[in-house]
């Protein structure tokens, strides 16, 4: 494919773009190096956890590390299907999401290594239903744009990425970590890089929310695919959760199951209440609200 023209020499970017309100962001707030975090503490405190504490905070950071190195891989059809339509700006971020995800996975193979000395397959750790998600789902629906980059493929694949691998999952999972070392007082360097990475993912779900906004408004019919892709994924992400606590009895640290549930829930309805109202907004009103979000989060 040849180039007719380049926008930024036509007309300009489009600094008020909620992309490029996202990217200020990410050049503000994004630029940290995991490997600038102390752990020394950490690996102190791991060694005095018993062993039922170890193996839930092993399994989550299991979870986690190979979630992360999931969405690195399946990432780029994303960023391909939004530079062939021409959106630089919506580009230009997506650029940041890969070498934040790549990030994530060097954090976490830090704690791995560093902090909880692990050595071997972890897989045991990932539940039918992560694998449902994970292994399967998150590959099919972004890899599909290598083929189809229609706005029903960039709907199921934002839908699976956004809405439930990082709105749901992954932001349930990072609450229920941060939730047990913060009250413990545990591992500050793992709880300083677990605040870091969590600014991040709330501008890859902000960002998520706007994409699918945008499509859904702009093809009213999409609704149908995009509430599909949902239900097809709910009970497999819900699963996810319900499997971490189902292994434990008692549940170490006192964590209480529905606790997570419901918040992976909240979590859930609050994308998919906004993307309700999408559905009537015109371009100019999906951008001008997700902007107020954006403003307001602190991400």
């Amino acid at each position: 494919m040849t180039h007719e023209l380049f926008l930024t020499t036509t007309r300009g970017l489009q600094r008020e773009s909620p992309a490029m309100r996202l990217y200020e962001k990410a050049k503000r707030l994004g630029i940290w190096n995991p490997s600038d975090i102390d752990l020394r503490r950490d690996r102190e405190d791991w060694q005095g956890l018993a062993a039922d504490e170890q193996d839930i905070l092993l399994r989550l950071t299991a979870m986690f590390q190979a979630g992360e190195e999931a969405v690195t891989l399946d990432l780029l059809p994303l960023i391909m299907a939004i530079a062939e339509e021409g959106r630089v700006e919506e580009e230009m971020f997506l650029t940041t999401f890969l070498f934040e995800e790549a990030k994530h996975t060097d954090f976490f193979n830090r704690f791995l290594t560093e902090v909880a000395g692990a050595t071997g397959d972890l897989s045991r750790y990932h539940s039918e239903n992560y694998r449902e998600v994970f292994y399967r789902a998150l590959p099919e629906a972004l890899g599909a744009l290598r083929h189809d980059r229609s706005a029903a493929a960039q709907v199921r694949a934002s839908v699976t990425y956004n809405v439930i691998v990082e709105g749901m999952l992954a932001e349930t999972g990072y609450h229920a970590y941060f939730t047990v070392l913060e009250r413990q007082d545990l591992m500050p360097g793992t709880r300083r890089g677990i605040a870091l990475l969590k600014q991040d993912e709330s501008r890859h779900i902000a960002y998520g929310i706007y994409l699918l906004s945008r499509l859904v408004a702009a093809e009213p019919a999409l609704w149908d695919v995009l509430e599909a892709q949902m239900n097809a994924l709910l009970p497999a992400a819900l699963g996810v959760i319900g499997d971490v606590f189902a292994q434990y009895d008692p549940i170490p640290f006192g964590l209480v199951e529905a606790d997570f549930i419901d918040y992976g829930l909240a979590q859930f309805q609050k994308r998919v209440a906004r993307l309700e109202r999408a559905r009537g907004m015109s371009p100019e009103e999906i951008v001008q609200t997700t902007n107020r979000v954006i403003d307001r989060d602190d991400g």
